[in-house]
């Protein structure tokens, strides 16, 4: 069926009382944040576990609040010159491809983000005078929400519109969906990306080796002739040691993926819990750097909202 992954990423599950009638327990409460489980994630969550580190990834649950947490803590907003591009780094300019991802995370960074004034597909024409006038700029990243939730007819549209600036070299995709629906890594979105001129690098966003389903490892095989990396966020409870870290760079490696960055938690508001202090997340980092060949071993990094990334040591 041709709108297969369409009619996935309709029916997920929403709001507390249907998880909670889902997973069998209570523990789902309504917040700010609307809750959104698409199935083929749901399904790869053990019911019968309440620590089961999927679960803890989507459970939105009561924090105590922190002064150092905010509504928005990268502040993305005051990086954008043009609505619907990001411009934080000198050589290269994050899209808001899409308003739309096919999973909540309780720690996304973005769950407050304005995506009513910033969508570069309805404000292309200022974008793409914005890039043309920066010819520093020589590589592009569609991110969002998620790119992938745009139809394969729009997304070739924007990479098409992007292969034609004659100094942007690099198309970069940031998605979260491939991995938690992958009925969307479709032949005809594979053929797509396989068939650009653009040097193409995919980074995903997997944060435990529980998310490799049999789908997502057989469909992104067929991804050639591009740069896969991976990046995970660092949550207590979910990842937070050696051996989690390690079958998850390991599975990532032999899919053809690469461990890029291990991020510390950007500090939004409601993701408190999932905090792993600067000490531990050292120690963990360099307990892993013991274990696994180098190339395995991902940057561990902070956002701190300047011109790069900051590596935590």
């Amino acid at each position: 069926m041709g709108n297969h992954w369409q009619y996935n990423t309709r029916n997920t599950l929403k709001g507390a009382d249907n998880c909670n009638a889902f997973f069998k327990m209570q523990q789902f409460q309504d917040k700010s944040f609307p809750i959104k489980i698409p199935l083929e994630f749901a399904n790869l969550i053990d019911k019968n576990n309440p620590d089961d580190p999927l679960l803890k990834q989507v459970i939105s649950i009561n924090t105590q609040h922190q002064d150092a947490f905010s509504a928005s803590p990268l502040a993305d907003e005051s990086n954008s010159p043009v609505a619907g591009l990001i411009h934080k780094y000198p050589n290269r300019v994050l899209l808001i491809a899409s308003r739309v991802c096919a999973i909540h995370c309780q720690y996304c960074f973005r769950q407050n983000f304005n995506y009513n004034e910033h969508d570069a597909v309805s404000n292309w024409a200022e974008i793409e005078d914005y890039i043309r006038q920066h010819t520093e700029i020589d590589e592009v990243i569609l991110s969002g929400g998620d790119p992938l939730s745009l139809s394969d007819e729009k997304l070739q549209s924007l990479i098409d519109k992007i292969e034609v600036i004659l100094h942007i070299k690099t198309l970069r995709i940031h998605s979260r969906s491939a991995v938690v629906t992958p009925s969307r890594l479709t032949p005809d979105f594979i053929k797509m990306l396989n068939k650009t001129t653009l040097n193409m690098v995919m980074v995903l966003h997997i944060n435990h080796a529980n998310e490799l389903s049999n789908e997502f490892a057989i469909a992104i095989r067929k991804l050639s002739n591009i740069s896969l990396l991976n990046q995970s966020v660092l949550l207590k409870g979910v990842n937070d040691s050696v051996p989690v870290l390690s079958k998850l760079s390991l599975g990532l490696f032999d899919l053809g993926i690469l461990p890029y960055y291990l991020h510390l938690l950007d500090k939004v508001n409601g993701a408190e819990h999932f905090l792993v202090s600067d000490e531990d997340s050292v120690k963990l980092h360099k307990e892993l750097s013991k274990k696994l060949s180098g190339y395995l071993v991902p940057r561990l990094v902070r956002d701190e909202n300047l011109a790069f990334k900051t590596l935590v040591t």
